[in-house]
């Protein structure tokens, strides 16, 4: 049986869609888990991305990574026969999805990076849970924003400052279209974070949404890398770039990807882009495990920024606490 009928419209009220399709405000064991193993992912996609960059352009790498995403997951789903929704409003939520989530801030990321560091870049990246905060706060009526995410937002932020260096910021306030450009792309990840609920309330499989992104971005970065690139014009890679796209296009984005909206449709958008604040510490961890990297007091000290970012969020351990010194306080 299809997910999503012929006649299903993407009209309706978002508000109203969202209201009978809440989340857990609260993650359990398993959003934890998967939540760290996306980290994991996205932070070992540095490892890739450190090998291919060096032979080819980077807008190149871009659409080569979606374009194989998009094969793979479409094998997948042909060879698990799911049902692929034929409805025209619901591709053009994917294309929406596809825009927010990839063409957007993927251009002006790479568009700021060749104006501003890259620690700079991740940090100003790392601002959007802030944002989610914010947008989904006013569009979700089940991730309203409180004082408790904001500090703990805040909290995490500083984290990733601290892990990155604090000397990266001193390029703030100069090239000042590139700071905003990664602001734009931050921004950009947080709507599409909370339009991408929608595709729970739609009941489309994860593994279809994920598809029907990367293919969309596929068919409008594939054009943007031949007029930008011309990859057509450079020397055939090698094994070892075309192992390493693999890997970042089958790993980092396609199984990434449906970890990503496995999560969002169970956890919401506040919570899921909480990976923002874990990537760094993931390939921190990498480095230092298979690379020789040593291990910074100021990383240290970052990660448990993060860490009690996360707690403050999280919220449990401070109910706990709470609910303990009340029962110490009147034992009866």
């Amino acid at each position: 049986m299809p997910f999503v009928s012929s006649n299903d419209t993407l009209g309706a009220n978002f508000k109203d869609r969202i209201l009978n399709n809440n989340i857990k405000t609260t993650m359990g064991l398993r959003e934890w888990s998967i939540l760290l193993l996306l980290s994991v992912i996205w932070g070992g996609s540095f490892f890739f991305i450190k090998i291919i960059v060096v032979h080819l352009p980077t807008l190149t790498v871009v659409a080569s990574r979606v374009a194989l995403a998009a094969i793979a997951l479409w094998l997948y789903i042909a060879l698990k026969r799911l049902p692929v929704p034929k409805s025209p409003q619901i591709w053009k939520a994917f294309m929406t999805m596809g825009i927010l989530n990839n063409i957007i801030p993927f251009t002006l990321i790479v568009w700021g990076q060749t104006e501003i560091s890259s620690g700079l870049a991740s940090i100003l990246n790392a601002t959007t849970p802030l944002f989610t905060i914010l947008v989904a706060g006013i569009l979700l009526p089940d991730e309203r924003a409180n004082p408790r995410k904001l500090i703990g937002v805040l909290a995490g932020l500083t984290g990733v400052i601290v892990m990155i260096g604090p000397g990266a910021l001193q390029g703030l306030g100069m090239a000042v279209y590139a700071q905003l450009a990664i602001l734009g792309a931050a921004f950009s990840y947080a709507l599409a974070g909370v339009y991408g609920r929608k595709f729970k309330a739609l009941a489309v499989d994860p593994v279809i949404t994920a598809a029907g992104q990367v293919t969309i971005s596929t068919v409008f970065l594939i054009p943007l890398a031949a007029m930008i690139d011309k990859p057509y014009t450079l020397a055939m890679p090698g094994l070892e770039v075309w192992a390493s796209l693999i890997a970042l296009a089958v790993i980092c984005t396609a199984f990434a990807y449906i970890l990503y909206f496995q999560l969002l449709s169970t956890a919401g958008a506040t919570n899921l882009l909480l990976v923002t604040f874990l990537i760094p510490v993931s390939a921190n961890f990498l480095g230092i495990t298979f690379l020789g990297e040593k291990l910074l007091a100021t990383q240290i000290i970052g990660m448990a920024f993060i860490g009690l970012g996360l707690m403050i969020i999280d919220g449990r351990a401070f109910k706990y606490t709470a609910s303990h010194l009340q029962k110490v306080k009147n034992p009866d």
